[in-house]
């Protein structure tokens, strides 16, 4: 389970979220709202990414006590990803592998599947942005992790991408992994069946 208590993330005094407690359990979460509600600062702390106030933890594992334990169990993929334009897609992809402690035959999976290895030799500054999103996808799901969280998942990516992509969504749900995934317009995708749906609204997360 993926817990937040006295959760609350702020920008000087401009508060953003306030959540006194909310409870993830296993499966498949729809975060929708609309743009500037918060979905992506929310996410941001979820992976570490972005400091707050209160707790998160994943199951006894906290983000806050045990950020390296944490993040072993939890991935994340941004909406719109920023990588150092000198670094080639390989190159992130070698250290997230090591990070994440992937098995080689993972990796070549995911960059065959995702038709990556065409222009992971090339620096990130020259990739257009499904080239961008697809090696994102990649990174997030390398190694073995409880929970994947997909800000905007298939924004960007062509048909083709966006069919494997969901694929690989609704096979890891199957085998236990769960999803976090966000979109600020209603979610049509038929495929992904999202067993708890939330709302990021009025500064806190509403669980419809």
């Amino acid at each position: 389970m993926l817990t937040l208590k006295s959760f609350r993330k702020a920008f000087g005094n401009q508060l953003i979220l306030d959540v006194p407690e909310l409870n993830f359990e296993e499966g498949t979460h729809w975060v929708k709202g609309k743009n500037g509600s918060g979905k992506t600062t929310l996410f941001n702390c979820l992976a570490g990414l972005s400091p707050f106030e209160g707790q998160i933890n994943l199951g006894q594992v906290s983000l806050r006590k045990d950020p390296n334990a944490y993040k072993l169990k939890l991935n994340y993929s941004q909406s719109e990803p920023i990588f150092p334009e000198f670094l080639t897609g390989n190159e992130l992809i070698k250290y997230f592998s090591k990070l994440k402690q992937a098995a080689p035959n993972q990796v070549n999976d995911l960059v065959e599947a995702l038709e990556v290895q065409g222009y992971a030799n090339q620096p990130c500054g020259t990739y257009s942005s499904g080239m961008i999103k697809k090696l994102s996808i990649v990174l997030a799901f390398l190694g073995q992790p409880d929970w994947i969280i997909l800000d905007e998942p298939l924004i960007t990516l062509d048909k083709e991408a966006q069919a494997l992509v969901t694929q690989m969504i609704t096979e890891h749900s199957k085998a236990g992994t769960s999803f976090i995934f966000a979109t600020h317009q209603d979610f049509e995708n038929t495929h992904i069946i999202a067993d708890y749906i939330y709302e990021v609204k009025d500064q806190t997360i509403l669980k419809l």
